[in-house]
């Protein structure tokens, strides 16, 4: 194993090859394994085994009994737990940070990034913990006129937590640091192509001393996962990943409490006035970190007509300044993709429109075969049914299109399946209060990248993107109940 993988304060690997079910590392599953690689290099960096159905079964019957004890413990003790995970993530913040940049194949910088989010996650659902509350309820009139009545806010139950490939520490925490926070076990399917954060992350929950039971790591077959997923022992699903897989575990997850992260097909609308060297500079890097691999990247880009032939020379002059390649190497924003599946996708979705009548104007080529680096693409003249504008890309390819004026590029935005966040670059006030009231999408971003994201803030979507919300606070209410009392 890679000496990047062992934390530099300890001989111990971050991580054991096996899944971590009811406070044990269980090595043996059912006979077959699944390899994790770099990204970059195509080397193993572990084989771990496949949970069985009698595992799986243990991990939900160990969260299941561990409610009571979770539910019990004060505000107090699970804020100061949360605290003692963030003391050991900064103790070992680089080694996480090269992990993942192995695992998901992330830009060095881009992943140290993570780190530093994640760490402000844990910290935050420490602090949420110690205030977060219910609310009186204003009833001392009519019939409950001398009455007084509050909620307190009771956690739901045990939490199936899903989680996609591109953020394999801080989406993962996005769930198990607020179902911390509020007392919810937590029985947790990282994605398959990068679980080694998530084991890191079940050795520093085991090590902090979490109770038996409330966190657990499988790795398993999608037929496991769904049964999961109905079983009425689950409370709660929380998943983050394709619309199609979301959609799908909701229609089967019966009666229990759903949040679904979904995709999106972000767009960004340039309004005439603005800076359009700064706005360009960054479009392009928000289309293109780490290959577009985030369902907020920025993939369709409306410009107004007076100032489509200068923005589209500007982004067209940034795509062809992003150096592509090793993400091991700081330079580097263009990162490999997470599959040859994926990298072979991008390049037909780029055919496909090419022979559509779509414009290249800067890409549109392998940079390494070999280790599924695709250049950063943008097209032009591009229609509505071609994959690269309706479909959610998930990779380096971004359209640029004029439009009439910033109402057009409202109603361009909204033109879509998808609403997850948008990116408004004005100076015109009346234009932001029309972005915020008419655009359809979860979060509106004035003079940035819908690709911004706090970790305190409301995150989610409309349409296809999703249902709820994450952001600690805002996962901490869909984790809980309000329970009320009136006297």
């Amino acid at each position: 194993m890679s000496s990047t993988l062992t934390a530099p304060t300890t001989s111990t690997p971050l991580f054991p090859q096996a899944n971590y079910i009811n406070g044990t590392w269980q090595s043996e599953g059912d006979g077959r394994s699944t390899s994790v690689l770099d990204k970059y290099h195509g080397t193993e960096m572990a084989k771990l085994p496949l949970a069985t159905a009698a595992q799986v079964e243990e991990a939900v019957a160990a969260a299941f009994a561990s409610r009571d004890r979770l539910r019990r413990m004060s505000a107090g003790e699970r804020s100061e737990k949360l605290e003692a995970l963030a003391h050991l993530m900064e103790e070992r913040k680089e080694a996480l940070a090269r992990l993942i940049m192995q695992e998901a194949g992330k830009p060095i910088g881009y992943a140290r990034d993570e780190i530093a989010r994640s760490l402000t996650t844990v910290r935050t659902a420490a602090a949420e913990a110690l205030r977060f509350a219910g609310e009186v309820t204003p009833i001392d009139f009519g019939r409950g006129t001398g009455k007084t009545a509050f909620t307190k806010r009771v956690p739901a139950g045990v939490v199936c937590a899903i989680t996609p490939f591109n953020f394999p520490m801080n989406l993962v925490l996005h769930k198990v640091a607020p179902a911390m926070a509020v007392g919810c076990p937590v029985v947790l399917k990282p994605a398959k192509k990068t679980p080694l954060s998530a084991l890191a992350l079940g050795r520093m929950i085991e090590e902090i001393g979490w109770p038996q039971g409330g966190f657990s790591v499988l790795i398993c077959a999608t037929s496991l996962t769904e049964s999961m997923v109905k079983d009425d022992r689950i409370a709660m699903l929380s998943f983050t990943g394709s619309d199609t897989v979301g959609w799908g575990l909701k229609a089967i997850s019966g009666k229990k409490k759903v949040t679904l992260e979904l995709g999106g097909n972000a767009a960004v609308i340039i309004d005439a006035g603005t800076d359009l060297a700064a706005a360009a500079k960054s479009v392009a890097l928000g289309a293109n970190l780490y290959a577009g691999q985030t369902c907020i990247s920025t993939q369709r880009v409306f410009v107004v007509r007076s100032e489509f032939e200068s923005f589209r020379e500007l982004l067209v002059h940034e795509f062809n300044a992003l150096k592509s390649g090793d993400p091991a190497d700081p330079e580097v924003s263009v990162s490999p993709l997470i599959g040859k599946g994926d990298y072979e996708r991008i390049a037909t979705w780029v055919e496909e429109a090419l022979k559509g009548g779509a414009t290249l104007l800067a890409g549109g080529k392998p940079v390494d075969a070999a280790r599924n680096v695709y250049a950063a693409t943008l097209l032009t003249d591009t229609k509505r049914s071609m994959k690269v504008d309706h479909a959610e890309v998930f990779g380096p390819i971004t359209v640029i299109e004029p439009v009439q004026d910033f109402a057009d590029g409202i109603a361009h935005v909204n033109n879509s399946g998808f609403g997850l966040q948008a990116g408004v670059f004005t100076n015109n006030f009346a234009h932001v209060k029309q972005a915020h009231e008419e655009l359809e999408v979860g979060g509106v971003i004035i003079n940035g990248i819908p690709g911004f994201r706090i970790d305190s803030m409301p995150y989610g979507g409309v349409k296809d993107s999703g249902l709820g919300r994450e952001g600690v606070r805002y996962a901490m209410e869909e984790m809980t109940e309000p329970r009320l009392m009136v006297y």
